[in-house]
């Protein structure tokens, strides 16, 4: 069985501390929602999880079936199985998405994957993901709507199939008819698969799609309150004023919000 564990994280960005003692557990078959206000550490857990250089853990450790993830570059990290789906995919022009994805599937391989079978595959997945045919053949994000490189996120998960899939408000950029695309294509997989999931998201809609078995708050760098789909139900009715005065909580004030650096797309990224 798959398990992620995190305990006692601490992470620091330019010296200052985002994430302040972070215990989290993750098995496999388990969907979990990671829910907070913007600018509480969520990205940076899924970011710190999968190697972005720009976080610095101070204290804690992240295990991945018994072994280091903190001592494991961000390839190694993926060819363990794990796969971070980007909240702002990077676009690399001049690679093609056919040619990105058969060298990841080549990279987590022993032996090169046959051309037939990556073709089949990929256009199966293209199709039920209602993407554009010629999609193998343009280059990696580029011109995509914000709708499409969230697609192409996902087109990529399907195919890697990781055993634990970190999801950064994947559904963000989605209209009602691509989200529920996009949900159905995760929850397959999941089934499928029995991969687990942490998933960022502020939609219930999102969330009732992918069903989550577990759900967490952040605030200001530590889980405060854990649950599971009551949480998430009450989270979006009444918003988090209430979890506030109950934990006796202050905002934290958001300013001057950029999106993060991106390490591309680390279902693939080979020590970028």
């Amino acid at each position: 069985m798959s398990i992620l564990k995190i305990e006692n994280l601490h992470v620091a960005i330019d010296d200052k501390e985002i994430l302040k003692g972070i215990d989290l557990e993750i098995k496999e078959n388990e969907i979990h929602a990671l829910m907070g206000p913007n600018g509480n550490g969520k990205s940076t857990l899924l970011q710190t999880i999968m190697g972005h250089p720009k976080y610095i853990v101070t204290q804690g450790s992240i295990t991945f079936d018994g072994n280091d993830v903190l001592k494991m570059t961000v390839d190694e990290r993926s060819k363990a199985g794990l796969f971070l789906a980007m909240q702002y995919p990077l676009e690399i022009p001049g690679v093609t998405n056919s040619d990105f994805l058969r060298a990841a599937l080549n990279a987590r391989s022993e032996k090169p994957v046959s051309l037939f079978k990556f073709i089949k595959e990929m256009e199966k997945n293209i199709a039920e993901l209602q993407m554009k045919p010629d999609l193998a053949h343009r280059f990696l994000n580029e011109g995509f709507s914000g709708g499409e490189k969230k697609r192409n996120e996902i087109l990529q998960m399907r195919m890697l199939k990781p055993s634990l899939a970190l999801l950064d408000e994947i559904d963000s950029g989605l209209d009602v008819d691509a989200l529920k695309i996009v949900a159905n294509a995760i929850r397959s997989l999941q089934e499928e698969t029995k991969m687990g999931l942490i998933v960022v998201s502020h939609y219930e809609r999102f969330y009732d799609s992918i069903k989550p078995t577990h759900a967490h708050v952040l605030i200001d760098g530590k889980i405060v309150m854990n649950g599971g789909q009551e949480l998430v139900a009450k989270i979006d009715n009444e918003g988090y004023d209430w979890l506030y005065k109950q934990l006796n909580i202050k905002p934290i004030v958001q300013t001057n919000i950029q999106p993060t650096i991106s390490l591309g797309s680390c279902g693939a990224n080979r020590g970028k």
